[in-house]
């Protein structure tokens, strides 16, 4: 396998400097399985508490700018004031989630709800939501829904699409000039016979109706074993309407677990479509974001482990000599073409990115300059007793 020269090494270290990576500041707090959420000591008490995580993480990784917030999870009465307090700790606020699925009234679904009341109630919350994002300067508005049915019968299918349309035209119209609707999608859970956006396709379909503003977020935990999602990455940004990820691994389902802890080797095929597709640069657009639960890892040891993982990616991504692929694409050379991105993922990208990190002003590794920093002891500390964040909190 070839070695990188110096300038191949210089031009990925050059882009992977303006690699940007949102965390979720659910993450930050407690969070289990359906049997069990595991309490941890140090858990943010607030959303204040949250964001400082947050900070730390970016100042030890100098890629993860700003967090997520998720209504009514990190509703404050003064959001000026927490973005403030962001800016404070080196980050800003990021996408707005809303949350219609945690409600009794949402039982039979929010958006898509028979009864026209509980749709009322459920639009009004994400109307709340963007007038959140005009006094938090956000972005992004990350819209998923529960909704669907368990069983034949148990509703219109059809008039749940309509529903559904309903609900986000209304919404898209209150967006702001700079603002943009982003629509998740999951094939299936909590609605287990039919989901009322089960896939990338629904959500496109949807977001094409809306308008330039609405663009679809793949959670890549979300799909069926076996989807090839970076034929989904490829076909999105050739439509332009791919808005976000939400970045996490997954062995069975919806598992939630580290980005590239599963498949690495996924990760890597993904963020090669995104460099292909000149994506990666904050100015082309895509919100790339983490979307995970720590339920029986350390909180903030993970997610920084979790940014690594998404650098080093999207480091072999970089790798790929896009010259010699195309040429063995052309002349329909099947191996040679295999083996220019295997050698770009084989390569170890870890001292690249250490070299990086150092001329960045950074600790060459942000695992052990969290283990040093004291920072844990002293959360640990100052965060007893209270009220932990966690789901529903």
């Amino acid at each position: 396998m070839t070695q990188p020269d110096a300038g191949t090494l210089e031009r990925v270290k050059l882009a992977l400097r303006s690699q940007r990576i949102e965390t979720p500041s659910w993450a930050y707090a407690n969070s289990g399985t359906r049997f069990k959420v595991f309490p941890q000591e140090g858990v943010p008490r607030n959303p204040y508490e949250k964001v400082a995580d947050a900070g730390i993480v970016h100042q030890l990784t100098g890629v993860a700018p700003t967090v997520a917030l998720h209504i009514p999870w990190d509703r404050v009465d003064d959001y000026a004031d927490l973005a403030a307090f962001a800016g404070d700790h080196g980050v800003g606020l990021g996408a707005i989630n809303a949350n219609v699925f945690q409600d009794n009234d949402y039982k039979l679904g929010s958006v898509t709800n028979p009864d026209p009341g509980v749709r009322r109630k459920a639009i009004d919350h994400l109307l709340e939501c963007v007038d959140i994002m005009d006094r938090t300067g956000s972005r992004d508005l990350k819209l998923w829904f529960s909704d669907g049915t368990n069983y034949p019968g148990q509703d219109d299918i059809r008039a749940r699409q309509d529903r559904l349309a309903t609900a986000l035209r209304e919404t898209y119209d209150r967006l702001g000039d700079d603002q943009r609707l982003l629509l998740e999608y999951k094939l299936f859970e909590p609605a287990f016979y039919a989901t009322d956006v089960p896939d990338w396709g629904t959500a496109y379909a949807h977001c094409l109706e809306l308008g330039p503003k609405a663009q679809v977020v793949i959670d890549t935990g979300h799909h069926a074993p076996g989807t090839n999602i970076e034929f989904i990455v490829a076909f999105l940004l050739r439509a332009g309407k791919l808005g976000a990820f939400d970045f996490n691994s997954r062995f069975y389902a919806d598992d939630d677990l580290m980005v590239g802890s599963a498949d690495p080797f996924q990760l890597f095929r993904i963020m090669y479509e995104i460099v292909r597709g000149d994506a990666l640069a904050p100015e082309a657009g895509i919100a790339f974001m983490l979307d995970q639960c720590h339920n029986i890892e350390a909180k903030i040891p993970a997610i920084i482990r979790s940014v690594l993982n998404v650098q080093e990616a999207t480091a072999k991504a970089l790798l790929v000599d896009a010259d010699a692929l195309a040429a063995a694409q052309r002349s329909g050379d099947v191996l040679a073409a295999n083996a220019v991105l295997m050698d770009a993922y084989n390569t170890d990208v870890r001292p690249l990115l250490a070299e990086l990190r150092t001329d960045l002003g950074l600790d060459p590794d942000p695992m052990a300059a969290y283990a040093r920093s004291g920072y844990f002891d002293r959360i640990r500390g100052e965060r007893a007793g209270g009220q932990q964040a966690g789901w529903g909190a």
